[in-house]
């Protein structure tokens, strides 16, 4: 007996290692780890670190810098070359450019740029993922309908090829429940496939393994009804939209900076220090000779005459003015596509109510059905219900609620992508996080 128990517990060992873990994501959950682990968020983040050190190297430019060397080397011979200095410490900064400050406010810019750009490329990454955790909540549950209505057709088809063999049916209802069964296979088959590719998807973007990986109907929130909770205003716009504007603007002000170069002076600090060597020579050469040696002062510089640069100014004003033009046109695309959401939204919600009431009406039809089986018509002269009826009625039912699945969803797709647009999506989602704080991962 203790062998026998001892199999057992290693047998339940094995079968609990071999096993793949089933982990059940919440909403908020999925959404928080596609943002802490989106390379497109980390590629984002990297560029406004980027930006804010642009920013911080012009701003630093004023504060003098300092660099040391040395020219140590054996014993000259005749005149002493160069600067035999044992070492010498050098300071530079700038003290006043007029460009500068056009420079400065530029790197501002597109620091706001790449800011605005990293909370539209958030809001892209948290629109993607929660569309495919509703993607992959809606295949589960069209996955179990399916299968019920699997069975409900392979039931038919037995019904059907009795009803054949006893005389009351055709060999062309035979076929006909046949192909509704093939037909209800091929959905099955396509719904699995879409299974897949949507845990997939759902996998890459939180960054954990796609097997047996599930969601959780209960975490997903409510949505805003479109006709009160989402207004969108003419000067609501997108953080792409500002980002392009951003951009623009920085381009414009390293255009003001290129144009006032030439004609404006420019004052640099300098200071250097140098200890000279004795084993040079030096003081054999010069009368008055001593070993440390120190120099401060400016420097003023006016440039008077410069095709090149005058050529990258127009260069940089035409450079604006793309950058401009572009932004207009990001502008009219992203007011254009929120129209036609607002519009799309709004049909698919009506889309969806009308799925939500042939189904009921459905559901409604074969419980009337099921109650006339059990307790007959009353009618002899008229039809009679059969249970190949039943069948009939439940495949049309589960049809019916995956139709229901399917607009659902694409409303909802609707709703988010209304929400992007119209500046909201964010705020619905610290809404349900507040409402809903993230639960761990159950196995």
């Amino acid at each position: 007996m203790i062998r026998i128990f001892r199999l057992c517990i290693a047998c339940s060992a094995f079968a609990l290692a071999v096993a793949p873990a089933c982990a059940q994501i919440s909403f908020t959950t999925a959404v928080d780890l596609a943002l802490k682990s989106s390379p497109k968020v980390l590629t984002a983040r990297a560029d406004v670190d980027k930006a804010l050190a642009v920013l911080q190297q012009l701003r630093d430019a004023y504060i003098p810098n300092v660099v040391g060397g040395s020219g140590l080397g054996p014993p000259s011979y005749g005149f002493p070359l160069g600067q035999p200095s044992i070492f010498n410490i050098t300071s530079q900064s700038l003290v006043f450019s007029y460009s500068q400050r056009d420079y400065l406010r530029a790197a501002q810019a597109a620091l706001d740029a790449a800011n605005f750009s990293l909370k539209d490329i958030r809001e892209g990454v948290a629109e993607d993922t929660a569309i495919t955790y509703l993607a992959l909540d809606r295949d589960m549950q069209r996955q179990a309908a399916l299968q019920e209505q699997q069975s409900f057709a392979d039931r038919l088809v037995s019904i059907v090829q009795d009803r054949l063999d006893a005389g009351q049916d055709t060999p062309i209802d035979l076929t006909t429940s046949r192909l509704t069964a093939a037909q209800v296979r091929l959905a099955r088959l396509r719904a699995e496939d879409e299974t897949d590719a949507d845990r997939a998807h759902l996998a890459r973007l939180i960054g954990l393994p796609a097997q047996a990986l599930g969601t959780t109907s209960d975490s997903v929130p409510a949505f805003p009804t479109l006709s009160s909770d989402l207004t969108l205003t003419p000067t609501t716009t997108s953080p792409a939209v500002d980002s392009a504007y951003a951009m623009a603007r920085s381009k414009l002000e390293t255009a003001f900076g290129e144009a006032r170069y030439l004609w404006r002076p420019q004052i640099t600090f300098d200071a250097q220090y140098s200890r000279f060597a004795k084993f040079n020579n030096l003081q054999d050469y010069y009368f008055r000779f001593q070993q440390n040696n120190a120099a401060v002062g400016v420097q003023i510089t006016v440039p008077l005459y410069d095709m090149v640069h005058r050529a990258k100014a127009r260069e940089a004003a035409a450079d604006a003015a793309h950058a401009q033009h572009e932004a207009d046109t990001i502008r009219d695309q992203f007011f254009d596509s929120r129209v036609r959401a607002r519009h799309t939204a709004a049909e698919l919600s009506a889309r969806a109510e009308i799925a939500s009431l042939d189904q009921q009406l459905a559901q409604q039809q074969l419980e009337v059905l099921l109650v006339q089986l059990k307790a007959g018509s009353g009618n002899l002269s008229g039809p009679q219900m059969s249970p190949k009826d039943e069948q009939t009625a439940r495949i049309a039912e589960r049809e019916k609620f995956v139709a229901v699945l399917n607009t659902n969803f694409e409303a909802r797709q609707a709703a988010i992508s209304l929400m992007r647009a119209a500046g909201e999506l964010e705020t619905w989602l610290a809404a349900t996080v507040r409402a809903q704080p993230p639960a761990p991962a159950k196995p």
